[in-house]
């Protein structure tokens, strides 16, 4: 039996981190992976779906807009093997990095999987060997795993969750998604890209329903019609039956079946928590109905030597809060008194374009009792950035109370996941509306548009034509830029 301070069960984005900050605190810490370091983000997750989308945008761009710019180039021809070998490699870098970050603040790794013995033991088994760890704390961050819907179970080659979709060596000639969230859409939209025939089924009656602003989906919605992508909405996926080679879907539509034939189907309903394993009752943690721990504010669960972190423990199931949480956690077991308590989790959607926010939208600033809400939008079409980039589609918007102070905001268009993150300091500061106006953005960038979306929400726009804002979202009508 090892003895250590600190057991991280778990390698991920929260894990690792959590492991690393234990060990700069001066706690010896140990970490049990079963499967690659870095966790689902970093090796099926995140990294691999960000590489593919980066390539499908360059594609898109010698395709569609190099010959706008003068460019005169052949049909470009991809090599998808070589692609997803490329895309392994970045995995392959992160997973890599992670592990020398680990070993170089000292951190154990134990390759296996961890199964609780009691509430201070966990068992360590891996191929060749089982070993016990006892410690004074645990840290769980075991992460999530995709839904599964009856008559869609997934073989991961033609019936995939994100996982198998990422690994198909090459791009399908026909697609089924089942749902329009953020998942099943960022693969739907690169996979387009890649010239495969995509059909999303949508049990709502718009996209990324409850995800995000409706009218940054509306941008997103309208470019995948654009660019050919069938989407059925008030859809609900039925079953589905093998014939030779290909598959038959039936999805019903307004009480009618219809019967899509497709050579592939990705399932994108959702990600359950992994509180639901059973060796967590040899721990003896609280877990909810729906498979996520029960904690606290420090993430605590019922036992104060075990925390959990991440998606184990509750929505947002984002990565970049469960690192964050990771040090929050880290540092309370070396004796700092903190809590989680935040403002903003900040949100990407790496559709085409990107989606991003932060902060609440109207619905929400609404329902907790807001009124005399101010709300304006300023185009991409009216930013000189994003005219040179041929990036023109969507808007920054944002909402502010009667007083000024930021609420929320919201972002669909070119790079959006690098803007959005100027909002979340914002926010967090509870900054006024003035204080981005009167900022100094460089010129000519796309953070401009932070800049000037709050100048429209206070209604004095520069670069747009305004009608009176009368506390709702202002009409704006993009000019030529300078």
């Amino acid at each position: 039996m090892q003895k250590f301070d600190v057991v991280v069960v778990g390698s991920g984005p929260g894990g690792y981190v959590a492991a690393i900050k234990c060990a700069q605190l001066g706690l010896n810490t140990a970490i049990i992976e079963k499967e690659a370091l870095g966790g689902v983000c970093l090796n099926v997750g995140c990294i691999p779906s960000k590489a593919m989308i980066t390539a499908a945008h360059w594609l898109d761009k010698m395709e569609n807009d190099f010959p706008q710019m003068g460019f005169e180039v052949s049909k470009p021809k991809v090599d998808f093997k070589k692609l997803l070998s490329w895309k392994q490699s970045v995995c392959e870098r992160m997973s890599t990095g992670v592990s020398q970050l680990l070993k170089g603040n000292k951190v154990t790794i134990f390759k296996g999987e961890g199964q609780f013995q009691n509430a201070n033991q966990i068992k360590v088994i891996s191929s060749d060997k089982q070993e016990v760890l006892e410690a004074k704390y645990f840290i769980l961050a075991m992460g999530s795993r995709p839904i599964q819907i009856p008559g869609f179970e997934f073989d991961e080659k033609n019936i995939v969750s994100s996982t198998g979709a990422l690994a198909w060596d090459q791009a399908p000639k026909r697609l089924v998604t089942i749902g329009g969230g953020y998942i099943g859409l960022e693969i739907s939209s690169y996979l387009k890209k890649f010239g495969t025939e995509v059909t999303v089924v949508e049990a709502q009656t718009s996209l990324l329903a409850g995800v995000v602003d409706p009218e940054c989906a509306q941008v997103v919605s309208k470019r995948l019609n654009k660019k050919g992508v069938q989407v059925l909405f008030n859809a609900k996926a039925k079953g589905q039956k093998k014939i030779g080679n290909e598959y038959e879907v039936t999805v019903e539509i307004n009480g009618k079946d219809q019967t899509i034939k497709t050579d592939k189907v990705l399932v994108t309903v959702g990600r359950r928590p992994n509180g639901d394993q059973a060796h967590l009752k040899n721990l003896g943690v609280q877990v909810d109905e729906r498979g996520f721990v029960k904690v606290d504010a420090q993430r605590r669960t019922n036992l104060r030597h075990v925390f959990a972190i991440g998606d184990l423990c509750g929505q947002p199931m984002l990565a970049h809060k469960a690192s964050h949480e990771g040090v929050m956690v880290a540092e309370i077991i070396g004796g700092k008194n903190r809590a989680y308590d935040v403002k903003t989790v900040p949100a990407v959607v790496f559709t085409d374009p990107e989606i991003a926010s932060a902060g609440v939208t109207e619905a929400e600033a609404i329902a907790k009792g807001y009124k005399n809400l101010k709300i304006s939008k300023f185009p991409f079409a009216a930013n000189g950035r994003a005219v040179s980039m041929l990036e023109t589609d969507g808007f920054v918007k944002m909402i502010a109370d009667e007083n000024d102070i930021l609420l929320g905001v919201h972002i669909v268009g070119p790079e959006a996941s690098n803007l959005i993150s100027e909002a979340a300091l914002a926010i967090e500061m509870g900054a006024r509306l003035q204080d981005l106006a009167l900022t100094i953005h460089p010129h000519p960038t796309l953070g401009e548009t932070m800049m000037e979306a709050a100048e429209a929400t206070l209604g004095h726009a520069i670069h747009i034509i305004q009608k009176p804002l009368n506390n709702k979202t202002s009409v704006t009508t993009p000019t030529k830029t300078p």
